[in-house]
């Protein structure tokens, strides 16, 4: 697997491309030549430094055929293309994985060389790639960022508020194969699938009984437990 890799002779850094380890290499030797004269962000292709310029400009140039969004570069507009076409070029060297971006297989291939270059400024918690930090670092500040257009309830992340928002259209985009229920979330129609399957991944570890969905384990456990999370505000039994 190793003869796989392009190693840095410096710090040991692994990488599945050798362009990637000439780039990295350029860190050691801090050459960082072309500075943006808005926010001093250095990159090390002039290239790079004019795309990111656009963001400053909010000039998007680049226009999908097929739904019209718009992009700061060419290379952005041709990844977000192959949303339409289903296409995944880019292939893992290690596990054979195929992805639509070159940035996606950089983040997977972390999960095989267990490097971890994103640290929380809070916590010290490592990331495999800077979305995960992003996601993270909500959790100390609270912050609810994502707002739903129709009640105004608040979320921290923009996947929860895709989910919350079906609950106003009432879209079931997953369906079972078997039977053809639909429903909002894939996590639903996961633990749906094990009706058909009577597949039970969860287990008691003191009588050995076992349960299709984690929830009905917990209610289960109180038999043990002589747990009783409800009483009656009567007689308080």
């Amino acid at each position: 697997m190793d003869k796989k890799y392009f190693t840095c002779d410096i710090c040991s850094k692994k990488f599945s491309q050798k362009y990637n380890l000439t780039r990295h290499i350029l860190k050691h030797r801090n050459k960082k030549l072309y500075s943006c004269d808005v926010c001093n962000k250095n990159f090390y292709e002039e290239k790079n430094l004019n795309v990111h310029y656009r963001k400053h400009t909010n000039e998007k140039l680049f226009s999908c055929v097929v739904c019209h969004k718009v992009f700061y570069s060419k290379s952005a507009l041709n990844a977000h293309y192959r949303i339409h076409t289903k296409e995944k070029p880019f292939s893992c060297d290690v596990c054979n994985k195929q992805f639509s971006r070159k940035s996606t297989l950089y983040d997977h291939f972390r999960t095989h060389t267990n490097e971890r270059p994103f640290s929380c400024d809070v916590c010290n918690k490592k990331f495999c790639n800077r979305n995960s930090l992003r996601v993270h670092s909500i959790t100390h500040t609270n912050e609810r960022p994502f707002s739903c257009e129709v009640c105004k309830k608040k979320f921290a992340h923009q996947s929860n508020l895709k989910v919350h928002h079906r609950l106003h259209t009432n879209e079931k985009p997953f369906s079972c194969e078997v039977c053809k229920k639909k429903f909002a979330q894939k996590s639903h129609l996961k633990v749906h699938l094990r009706l058909h399957t009577n597949e039970k991944p969860f287990s008691c570890d003191t009588c050995g009984k076992k349960f299709s969905q984690r929830s009905n384990l917990t209610l289960h456990f109180r038999i043990h437990s002589k747990e009783k999370s409800f009483s009656c505000d009567v007689c308080n039994e």
